[in-house]
């Protein structure tokens, strides 16, 4: 399975073991969680726009075809 080391500053450290320990769960875990949320947030953030854009120039070639 592929891997990625990733470095914090020491308050960012904190704040992920802080949070880690509040939730009963691993440091590695809470931080896979938080990119693989922010990755989900983004894609779904890309496919509202290529939809809004594609209903755009749709409804824009429909005038320019007149």
């Amino acid at each position: 399975m592929p891997a990625l080391n990733l470095q914090f500053s020491d308050e960012e450290m904190a704040d992920l073991r802080a949070t880690a320990d509040r939730e009963g769960r691993s440091l590695k875990t809470v931080a896979h969680d938080a990119v693989v949320s922010v990755v989900s947030s983004r894609k779904h953030l890309v496919a509202e726009a290529s939809q809004r854009v594609a209903r755009i120039s749709e409804e824009l070639n429909e005038r320019l075809a007149k």
